[in-house]
């Protein structure tokens, strides 16, 4: 978008490829074509080229304007749909008991001492992580859940 500019040519796929919702697609469109200038091809969409082939024609004009509109509610309500979806598929998969997501790391037998030893200042907290083999975050959050215990 930064690039573009008068007398260029933007192609794009489909028309979602401009925005995530209902809004955002006919404002980007209005962007390319009114503030910078240049035309889009939607190759998808062939009736969404608006290159001059149309010259000033109202009628062409509001007839992209329509499908834009049209376009950019059903894609956004597909993808209200997935997400919907999604969420019921992961509530009902809970219910079943299936544990999500990445399986916590048990602490190593030396977290105690290493964590003594960053809580007195002798280590940092990088140097306490590659000692157990975990990562500095997976450190500091074990350490602030022992220190909030």
């Amino acid at each position: 978008m930064k690039r573009l500019g008068h007398g260029d040519t933007l192609v794009v796929k489909s028309l979602d490829r401009l925005g995530r919702n209902y809004g955002e697609m006919p404002r980007q469109l209005d962007i390319i074509t009114k503030e910078k200038e240049a035309a889009i091809v939607v190759i998808d969409l062939p009736l969404l080229d608006t290159r001059n082939k149309y010259g000033d024609d109202l009628t062409a004009k509001i007839i992209s304007k329509l499908v834009i509109q049209v376009v950019s509610y059903v894609a956004e309500t597909e993808r209200n749909m997935n997400h919907q979806r999604t969420m019921e598929g992961l509530a009902v998969a809970r219910a079943r008991g299936v544990t999500l997501g990445r399986k916590t790391m048990e602490k190593p037998a030396g977290f105690p001492a290493i964590h003594a030893q960053w809580e007195a200042g002798k280590v940092s907290a990088r140097k306490a992580a590659e000692a157990l083999g975990v990562s500095t975050p997976t450190f500091l959050k074990w350490a602030n859940a022992s220190t909030d215990a």
